[in-house]
This record gives structure tokens, C-alpha cells and sequence, in this order.
């Protein structure tokens, strides 16, 4: 990679639909299927930067709609952007602020500009365009911006699903024009498109084809994940996948459970975002190959035995289950961070996995596999 090159995917092996490759980027490589931490806030929650690194973690999401109410990407700015002000030297995706604003904001107003709402934290009124969503990643010094989109509710009509996303097709327009006037950013920068048209095949055709006539570093498919169901899900990127540019990086927004990610991988997604291991750490449920489980329960107040055998994090290599349950039974700090840390590196792992059984040609194998033990439950006799 020259040093002039702000962007590139590599696909190194493929196994059916699944690819295996690496996105270079001036900030890094990411190395894919990739799943990427939220740091929705400026911050992984529960984690130092430079444990989510050791996790295997290539790159990080930041949440623009919360950055842009507190404490503002001008002051972000003024503060060395968002990699310094973090703490984060790799690179950063930021999404466009769009779903936040349909799922967070209060007395939303939607016009062709963009959307009129309410901030969650003050009630002050925003008005938050592609343009402004463009600059506001810029601030920010994202090295994957978002375009804005409307996020499509589901269930929705066919024609509710056909209005939002030809507008979000004119304001994935306009997020070009816009990403491309901030002219330094955008040198070494990329930015990505997002298609849209919910469970609807001819829409979201439609829809690639808008994008593809625009033009974007990559391709994200919008949209899933909220509420449709494991099954509808995949049966929309069944037909949706085969139609995505091939030679791009395909992220899929928001996803997911463990075996929702093995599966879109065999569909051909390279990229994933999702608070589930986060959040979950904090609520005292760990990941294992054998499914989650749930640190509250009494039935761990006296095992030895770590969370997973094997597993690198420290709460496995230093702490029993017994002691993880007692700190999530008293509230205690700790317990949030460790099984944090321990659900990150369970999905790093988890990604690893399948990047080496595509490039090993074993990929239906390993899935296979790993569907199984993982709907069997945390059987294991103590």
C-alpha cells in the first residue's frame, strides 16, 4: 500500500459466498470478517482503548448523534479529533446519526432537508441534514463515515418502505457532495453507502442500483435487525447479497447474536457492529461456545472452573465463576468489566474463527459446528 492510498480491500480467500480479506486504511488494516466494538460515546463501555485492542479488535464504531449533543464534534475538534480525544490510534467507523434520531430523539419532523427533532439530554431542537452529518463525521475525523439515511421502521407497507428509501437514496446524494467538499478529510478518508428497502426484494435492487450509480468505498445493508426476526433476515440478504458490488467491503449495520454473525458471514457480509457483547458484559451475561449464560444465577456461586477453558481474557485466566458471580451479585464495578472484556474477546475469537476456516476452505464445516454447540446450552457437569 503506497503512502497516497486512503483505501483498499483485499479478498484474500473465498469459501461460497464468504469472503476473507483486509480493508487498508492510512489508520490500519482491518482485517475481515470483521466485528467492530461500539464506542457509542467516545467509549467502549467498561474498557481502556487499549484492552479492547488486545481483544483483537481492528476498529472501533463511534455514534455520531451522540457525539454531536455532548460534548460536540466542534469541541472534539478543537481537541484533536476523536482518535486523541479517545485515546484510539486505529481506525474509527462513525455511523450517520439517522437511526439514532428515529429511535432516541423526541417530536421528529421529517422533510426532504432532513429531520427536526428534540435532544434526549436537553430538549434544545436540531436539525441534523447529510450535509450536516457529513461535517459532524469530518469533526469527528472519522476514517468511515456513514451517509444519512432513514432508518425504514419495520413492519412497514410497501409503499412507507418504497418513500423512505428513495429518500434516502436523494440523501445518499447529498452525502457525497458533501463528504466530498471537505476535501482533506475525504483524501484520507472513505465512505460508505447504505442500502435500504426493507424486506422488499425489487426495493432494495432498486436501491443497490442508486447507490452503485453514486458510487462508495463500501456498502452497508440497512434496515435488518429490528425486529424482523433471525429468518427474514437472512432471507433478505439471500437475495440481497448476490447483488452487492463484489468488490467492495458489505457491512451489515447492528448485527448481532453470535450465530446471526456466523450466518451472514456464509451470505458474504465483511463487517459487523453491535452493542450485544457490551451491554450484556454490564447485565451479567457471558458468551461461550455453548451459548450465554447468565452470571447471576446460583448456580455458579461455587464452581472453580473459569467462564470458558481457554479463553485469554482475564476474567477466565485469573478469576473463577464463582468470583465473577459474587462481583455481579454485589454490584460491583468489576464484574462489568471483566465479563465486558471476556464477551469482546469471545466475539474477536469468534471472528478469527471464521476468517481462518474461509481461508482454509472448511467454512460450512466450522459453521456447522459452531451452530451446534452453540444452541446446545451451558450443559457441561461441573
Amino acid at each position: 500500500m503506497t503512502e497516497r492510498e486512503r483505501f483498499r480491500f483485499d479478498i484474500h480467500a473465498t469459501d461460497g459466498a464468504a469472503r476473507t480479506g483486509t480493508i487498508h486504511m492510512k489508520r490500519g488494516d482491518i482485517r475481515t470478517p470483521a466485528f467492530m466494538p461500539v464506542g457509542t460515546a467516545g467509549t467502549v463501555k467498561a474498557m481502556m482503548p487499549e484492552n479492547v485492542r488486545a481483544t483483537g479488535a481492528d476498529i472501533l464504531l463511534g455514534n455520531t448523534y451522540h457525539l454531536m449533543l455532548r460534548p460536540t464534534p466542534e469541541r472534539v475538534d478543537r481537541l484533536g479529533g476523536l482518535h486523541k480525544f479517545m485515546n484510539w490510534d486505529r481506525p474509527i467507523l462513525t455511523d450517520s446519526g439517522g437511526f439514532q434520531v428515529m429511535s432516541l430523539a423526541e417530536l421528529r419532523k421529517m422533510s426532504e432537508e432532513g429531520v427536526t427533532f428534540q435532544s434526549h439530554l436537553d430538549g434544545s431542537k436540531i436539525l441534523l441534514t447529510p450535509e450536516r452529518s457529513m461535517e459532524i463525521q469530518r469533526l469527528l475525523g472519522s476514517d468511515i463515515v456513514m451517509c444519512f439515511d432513514e432508518c425504514t421502521p419495520f413492519p412497514a407497507t410497501y409503499e412507507q418502505t418504497r418513500s423512505s428509501m428513495e429518500l434516502s437514496m436523494r440523501w445518499a446524494r447529498r452525502s457525497r457532495d458533501g463528504f466530498n467538499s471537505g476535501e482533506a478529510h475525504a483524501a484520507r478518508s472513505a465512505l460508505f453507502g447504505i442500502v435500504q428497502g426493507g424486506v422488499y426484494e425489487d426495493l432494495r435492487f432498486q436501491s443497490i442500483d442508486a447507490l452503485t450509480d453514486i458510487g462508495f468505498d463500501g456498502y452497508a445493508v440497512g434496515g435488518l435487525a429490528v425486529g424482523e426476526g433471525q429468518e427474514e433476515m437472512f432471507r433478505v440478504l439471500d437475495f440481497t447479497m448476490p447483488k452487492m458490488p463484489k468488490h467492495t467491503p458489505r457491512y451489515l449495520m447492528g448485527v448481532g447474536k453470535p450465530d446471526d454473525i456466523v450466518g451472514a458471514v456464509e451470505r458474504g457480509i465483511d463487517m459487523f457492529d453491535c452493542v450485544l457483547p457490551t451491554r450484556s458484559g454490564r447485565t451479567g451475561q457471558a458468551f461461550t461456545p455453548y451459548g450465554p449464560i447468565n452470571m447471576k444465577n446460583a448456580r455458579h456461586k461455587d464452581d472453580p472452573r473459569p467462564i470458558v477453558e481457554g479463553c485469554a481474557c482475564p476474567a477466565c485466566t485469573n478469576y473463577s465463576r464463582a468470583y465473577v458471580h459474587h462481583l455481579i451479585r454485589a454490584g460491583e464495578i468489576l464484574g462489568a468489566m471483566l465479563l465486558t472484556w471476556h464477551n469482546l474477546q469471545f466475539y474477536q475469537d469468534m471472528m478469527a474463527g471464521l476468517r481462518s476456516a474461509i481461508a482454509e476452505g472448511r467454512l460450512t464445516e466450522h459453521a456447522n459446528a459452531f451452530r451446534a454447540d452453540y444452541a446446545r446450552g451451558d450443559i457441561e457437569p461441573l
